[in-house]
């Protein structure tokens, strides 16, 4: 399995998800469609899940993840970049792009205004998940590599300049209450 294949996967899922917004029910669709092919490519789409990872894991996403998100551990983190998986190739591409873009998004105006993180952890365990189903079997140990690439040790999390939190104020995200929550 390519990039290409893995967003077309990803697009099937959130076509047959009930609410594609929600990444849980895109994860749970995408397993049951990976689970039916072959375990070489279940393999190969663990990988390149976790290179999309490393593709998105960036300071200024990081940051606009901590703003949105009222703060963002590692973890927190790695679950807000697999939601953005989760929301489709062009979101995800464009995101990585401009992640100021984020306070667009109207699922992200939504959450905010209801004091909802942007969590897709299941998304992680697609190949995992579907890769049992298929075989009985774990991934095996070497299924993949997570290429992580530096993140600038200068980044600082304080905007002095117009930051994400600015970006979702003129958006209409009500960031004071997000806040406060």
């Amino acid at each position: 399995m390519n990039k290409q294949q893995f967003w077309q996967l990803i697009a099937a899922a959130r076509d047959q998800a009930l609410d594609p917004d929600e990444s849980e029910a895109v994860a749970r669709e995408a397993t049951s469609l990976l689970a039916s092919r072959p375990a070489e490519e279940i393999v190969a789409a663990q990988q390149v899940l976790w290179d999309l990872m490393a593709e998105s894991y960036t300071n200024p996403l990081w940051a606009a993840a901590y703003v949105i998100n009222g703060g963002c551990s590692d973890d927190g983190f790695d679950y807000f970049r697999s939601w953005l998986i989760a929301q489709g190739r062009e979101v995800f591409e464009g995101i990585v792009a401009d992640p100021d873009a984020l306070a667009g998004l109207p699922i992200v105006q939504a959450s905010a205004a209801h004091g909802l993180d942007l969590d897709g952890e299941d998304v992680l365990s697609i190949a995992w998940n579907a890769h049992i189903t298929a075989t009985g079997e774990q991934l095996p140990a070497d299924a993949f590599t997570i290429r992580y690439p530096q993140l600038d040790p200068a980044w600082d999390f304080d905007f002095d300049d117009r930051g994400p939190r600015d970006l979702l104020q003129d958006a209409g995200v009500p960031w004071d209450a997000k806040v406060l929550l």
